[in-house]
């Protein structure tokens, strides 16, 4: 396996390619099978259509494919690691369609459901309330020792609503916005001991337009990815190779990450020094 680089193929193949254990995080969005012949309806941008993939599998198809992807992605993630799902809730028929019903049922533990608000509803037809929400599903491998490591209090204090636009500017059809991987690999490098200090190692098998690999670029970090259009490699690494011109990005992220005043054991232990009328707390 080549480091920094986009493989071209069909995720899964290449992913089974792969050696077992050897990426540390992973983060993605994949297509969220919207079905492009209907899917512009109500909608203020019309279907999404993609390069070389139409979006139109069954939906039990579609289910299944995810399943396998997302325990591909498992055997090669290390024990301790992580994988950012980005998807949605989506509507059919008077129903919903929610990504729980197949994350359920894969080898991942189900750490945490983060709600990407996108402060802006594409579909405006008046059948439900206006959806601007995506979902991000922090899924974890447990290590051998069952144990989990913690963030530091300047990252976890982020919450677990994220409220950022959409990536406007990007000839994607589909991409999220660079801030989204930037907030994770920030988060987990500079707080879990065993990858803190290390280049680490990124997987995004569905990389798009390069969104993920110029995060782990401005981070420090390797990446590897793969997709099924040559167009959307070639535009990809067109903007990893020019990466250093989004790192105002980055910069403006690193100001959300910051301490400011006493940090919540600081405060903690002067309210134990208070309350018990002593100085020399440990």
């Amino acid at each position: 396996m080549n480091l920094n680089k986009i493989y071209l193929g069909n995720c899964l193949d290449v992913l089974k390619s792969f050696d077992e254990k050897v990426f540390d995080i992973g983060i993605t969005s994949p297509p969220y099978n919207k079905l492009q012949a209907g899917g512009g309806k109500g909608s203020l941008f019309g279907p999404i259509i993609y390069d070389s993939f139409n979006d139109t599998l069954p939906e039990d198809e579609y289910q299944s494919l995810q399943i396998e992807v997302l325990n591909e992605l498992y055997r090669t993630i290390k024990p301790g690691g992580s994988f950012f799902y980005n998807h949605k809730v989506r509507h059919s028929k008077n129903s919903i369609i929610h990504p729980i019903e197949w994350l359920i049922k894969t080898d991942w533990s189900i750490k945490q459901e983060i709600v990407w608000d996108r402060m802006t509803a594409i579909n405006m037809r008046g059948f439900h309330f206006w959806q601007n929400d995506e979902r991000i599903y922090w899924l974890y491998k447990p290590k051998e020792d069952k144990t989990s490591d913690e963030m530091k209090s300047k990252h976890a204090k982020l919450l677990s609503i994220w409220r950022f636009l959409p990536d406007r500017y990007n000839n994607h059809p589909a991409p999220y916005p660079l801030v989204l991987p930037i907030r994770i690999i920030k988060s987990l490098y500079d707080s879990f001991p065993k990858m803190k200090g290390e280049t680490g190692l990124i997987i995004d098998p569905y990389m798009g337009s390069g969104t993920t690999a110029v995060a782990a670029k401005l981070l420090g970090c390797d990446y590897v990815g793969i997709d099924v259009s040559e167009k959307y490699i070639k535009d990809a690494q067109d903007r990893i190779d020019k990466f250093e011109t989004e790192r105002d990005i980055l910069d403006e992220e690193n100001k959300l990450h910051a301490i400011t005043g006493k940090t919540y054991i600081e405060r903690m232990r002067a309210k134990q020094i208070k309350e018990n009328n002593f100085w020399d707390v440990k």
